[in-house]
Formats: structure tokens, sequence, C-alpha cells
């Protein structure tokens, strides 16, 4: 290989990162090693998913070659998401090679966003592997609810998988996304929970990717569009007022969340907010599909063919560096979310699940 991008000496710490358009650093990569999940999710997915045929989802050494090139260009953050990227077989071995680069100083963290539902099985393997932190959707702590909005999921082994990973000494983050109608009676719930649980806990407005389908049950005959589902976190954020007393912090974990410290609990909430208040001016990040699509933004439909680079000149490291690098610099300055109520059509026509979480 032209610079043996997977095995390559780690470069230098503070190595000059790629810069986008608009003068923002690209450190922080997040990879769908796979477009399949065990749950359906009624703002992810359709519940009759069509997934990719094998040849079209990168190996997992192409998968690794990738996340070397974009370590080489000055990435320091690896997020790994899918579909849910535990049920991809081989998966731990991915994550324990691209561990090394933790090991080498040239990655500051590997991480990964998951349901929790394989994560009972594999906690103890990923603190192993240098993986200190872990994001989990969790939406409900009500299990008939849970079910309503994972349509395949069960609560309790998701729950277990969090107990596991917090004794695996894993920092769990829970991310909630806000449903109008289905979990907005639920969310001092969740605040108190986490406390109690010392897990950080963020609420994400629902985003406008893909056609979706579902019934949440009485109420919803017609199916739940995301007009039905869109709860602006400022008004979650006034009902936590009412109970909480919540200080703004000026921490970021490197995303797109503001934080805020709950007096009661000691913990933190976070709120990711792509549609009343878009964060896009601080966005250091790009997306990598599991079919080697770079999407520069998520709400965005431009994305650079890097599996096309890599399989079209397999030895040819210098040409990918040179696409990645192209496609950097037609980053956008932000997205174009929107709820239309009046189409109630997404603003991207694909799904979380294609993108990565």
């Amino acid at each position: 290989m032209a610079n043996g991008i997977p095995g390559a000496a780690a470069p230098a710490r503070g190595q000059p990162p790629l810069v986008d358009p608009f003068g923002r650093s690209i450190r922080y990569l997040r990879v769908s090693v796979t477009d399949r999940c065990d749950f359906r999710c009624v703002y992810c997915m359709a519940e009759e998913m069509t997934f990719l045929p094998k040849a079209q989802v990168l190996s997992l050494e192409e998968l690794e070659r990738l996340c070397g090139a974009f370590i080489q260009t000055g990435v320091r953050k690896l997020r790994l998401t899918g579909g849910e990227p535990l049920v991809r077989r081989g998966i731990m071995d991915l994550i324990r090679r691209l561990g090394r680069h933790l090991d080498a100083g040239s990655l500051d963290e590997l991480t990964l966003t998951t349901n929790g539902s394989q994560l009972a099985k594999y906690a103890t393997e990923l603190y192993a592997t240098g993986v200190r932190r872990v994001n989990v959707s969790l939406d409900t702590l009500d299990p008939d609810r849970f079910h309503a909005i994972t349509r395949w999921g069960k609560l309790a082994p998701v729950l277990d998988g969090i107990k596991a990973a917090k004794d695996a000494g894993l920092s769990v983050k829970i991310n909630c996304v806000a449903l109008r109608g289905v979990n907005d009676g639920e969310v001092h719930d969740l605040v108190a929970w986490c406390g109690r649980e010392g897990h950080d806990l963020t609420f994400i407005e629902v985003m406008p990717l893909g056609d979706i389908d579902g019934d949440m049950g009485e109420g919803n005959q017609g199916g739940m569009v995301r007009a039905d589902q869109y709860w602006p976190l400022s008004m979650l954020r006034a009902e936590l007022a009412k109970r909480w007393t919540l200080t703004d912090l000026p921490v970021s974990t490197g995303g797109p969340a503001r934080y805020a410290r709950v007096a009661e609990t000691g913990g933190r909430v976070g709120f990711i907010t792509p549609m009343t208040h878009n964060f896009c001016e601080s966005c250091n990040r790009v997306r990598l599909t599991c079919t080697g699509m770079l999407y520069m933004c998520l709400g965005q439909d431009d994305a650079a063919d890097l599996r096309a680079v890599m399989r079209g000149a397999p030895g040819d490291d210098d040409a990918l560096l040179a696409a990645i690098k192209e496609a950097i610099a037609r980053k956008p300055k932000g997205h174009d979310f929107i709820i239309d109520r009046r189409q109630k059509a997404p603003a991207v026509a694909r799904h979380m699940s294609v993108t990565g979480g």
C-alpha cells in the first residue's frame, strides 16, 4: 500500500487538521459500519426496510483503511454508528484494530452509539479495546412504550446492557429523542433515573430524515409523521424547569449538545437542537456511511464516493487522501432542516440509519 494507511506510523499529535471553506477544523468522523438494526424505531426507519446487498457494504478492512486515512488528515475522534453497530459481524475485530490508534497517540477517542441491545455481551470487551464511553439511545423507561417506539425492541435487555456497560467502567450517555405525544410525559422520570444511575442525558429534536411509517396507537391512527412527532426542546426545557434547577455549562464533548447541570441530581442534561437552534457554526464533523459515501453535512445530499476511489485504485492512498480533501472543500455552511407541516415530507430522503446516527 503506497502509504500503508491502516498500519501507518501515527501522525504527530497536533497535526494540522483538514479545514473546510468556513475555517472549521475537521477533527471528528462518525462511521456507520452497517445499515442494519435489530430495532425499527419510528423516527429512524420504516418497519419494512430494504437493506443493502453485501457487495455494496464496505468490508471491515476497507472501513479500517478509511478510518486510518482520516486519522492521517488530523481526525482525533471516531464514533462508530449504524444502524446498530454491534450487530455487524466481526465488529469487535475492527474496534480492536482501531483501538491501536489510541495506544499510538494518533487518536484521542474511540466511541460508539448503540441501541444497547448487545451491550451486555460486549461491554467488557469494548473497555478492553480502549473505548471509554458509549451513547445509548433510550427514549422511554416504560416497557410497552419502548416496544411501540422501537417496534421490535424489548426494554429489559437494553437496561441490562446499560448496567453491564457501567459495571465494565464505561461512561454511559443516554440519548433521548423528544417525541410529542409519546414520551413528553416522561422527561422528568428520565432526568431522575439518569441522575440516580450517574448517566448524562441528552434530549434530541426529531430530524426530518427519510420517509417513515408507523402507528403509535390510539390518537395517531393516521401514522406518525414528523409534524406530529416534533417537540421543540425550548418547550421541553421549560417543562424541566418546573421541577429541576438547570444551570448552563460551558463544557462540550466535541459534539452538538449544549449542557446544563441539574442541581437536584448533580447530573448533566444536554440539548441537541438541529431544528430550533442549529449548531452548524461549530460543526467539526463529517459522516461516512457503510457504503463509503462521505456526507459533509447530515442535512445535505452532497456526498463523495470514497468506496469508488478505494476499489478503483486499491493501492493508491494518495488518491484516497486527495478525494477526502476535495470533499472537505465542499462542506457547506449548514443544513436546511425544516419540518414541513403542509406536505409532511422529509427534508432529506435517506433514513438516519443510512447516514449513521
